[in-house]
């Protein structure tokens, strides 16, 4: 006769056959969490990761030009910094940074195909661990750790406010260096992965369409880097006319400057107040006047139009299509 198992007001769950239970922890005994097995690189949940963290890298390679829109002129001869736009960033590009890590740990869980067995068309998997390890430590291990690494961040909420003998200016132009820098090794953490996603699966060949729009992308992109420099290099141009003016009474008695001035903590010192009253900084350092020695260049119509004091979507799309006009 079959067993009935009743349940009873009285129990809190149901009592399952204790074979159902030693069949439940067989089936989790056999199958192995994804993050303590050896992975096929052509299997489904490799090819699924591969997808998603190629999206991850093009939208970190978005993310990371939004940097650039950080600092920002909030009056005369004073840089500030966009503080809900660094947050929104920071936040962001610290998830990115996560997956990058991910990616890292499982290229440590990935087989690869052996150089051997491709010469006689076997293809047959290495899923030593020791050797997998080794194999990536000796190839594209560097590059990925120096893709991974939050230096932003670490600079921004750490470096930065440690140092308070830096400018603003001079720590803005630090950190877009190392966004630039770091640039490098996410393109070419990104292209070897999108060439791989391509010739695995045939994207390109299926859809045509998503094609163009991934070709759009990039073209996009490289318009929003090249707006995002412009940008940050019409202030440095604002800044170092700043800069000069306040070099020349530096050591003067009556309205001494000190290049502190720029900063919005200092907006409202007495002393800044008096130099930019008795100094020339205002008329000097105007684009319109044609009487200023200093010379803006292409950096004119940006500053001319105010766009270095305006608000983060008009900036944005402003130096975006000045970006794509120029490629």
């Amino acid at each position: 006769m079959h067993n009935i198992y009743f349940y009873t007001p009285s129990s809190k769950f149901p009592h399952f056959p204790s074979s159902f239970g030693l069949l439940r922890r067989q089936r989790h005994e056999h199958k192995p969490r994804w993050w303590t097995k050896i992975h096929d690189p052509r299997s489904e949940f490799i090819t699924k990761w591969q997808n998603l963290f190629l999206i991850t890298c093009l939208i970190t390679l978005f993310l990371d030009p939004l940097y650039f829109y950080v600092p920002t002129i909030c009056g005369v001869a004073c840089l500030s910094s966009n503080l809900q736009l660094l947050v929104f960033v920071t936040f962001v590009r610290t998830i990115a940074d996560f997956l990058y890590l991910i990616h890292i740990f499982l290229k440590f869980k990935t087989a690869f195909v052996s150089r051997n067995s491709r010469v006689f068309g076997r293809k047959e998997l290495v899923t030593d661990p020791k050797a997998i390890a080794f194999r990536y430590l000796t190839s594209s291990f560097i590059l990925d750790v120096a893709a991974m690494l939050p230096l932003p961040q670490l600079m921004l909420w750490f470096v930065v406010p440690a140092l308070k003998s830096v400018s603003k200016a001079h720590s803005n132009h630090t950190v877009a260096f190392i966004v630039l820098l770091q640039f490098i090794p996410r393109l070419f953490v990104m292209i070897p992965l999108n060439r791989k996603i391509v010739n695995s699966t045939g994207i390109a060949a299926k859809n045509a369409w998503s094609g163009a729009v991934y070709n759009m992308l990039l073209f996009i992109l490289a318009g929003h880097v090249i707006g995002g420099i412009w940008y940050l290099w019409a202030l440095q141009r604002v800044n170092n006319c700043w800069a000069i003016e306040c070099l020349w009474q530096r050591n003067s008695t009556q309205f001494p400057c000190d290049t502190s001035f720029f900063d919005k903590e200092n907006k409202d010192l007495p002393a800044r107040k008096i130099w930019l009253e008795k100094s020339n900084v205002i008329a000097n350092c105007n684009p319109n006047n044609k009487d200023s020695n200093f010379i803006y260049g292409m950096f004119a119509p940006i500053i001319t139009d105010d766009v270095v004091s305006a608000d983060f979507i008009q900036t944005y799309f402003y130096c975006l299509w000045w970006g794509l006009k120029t490629l």
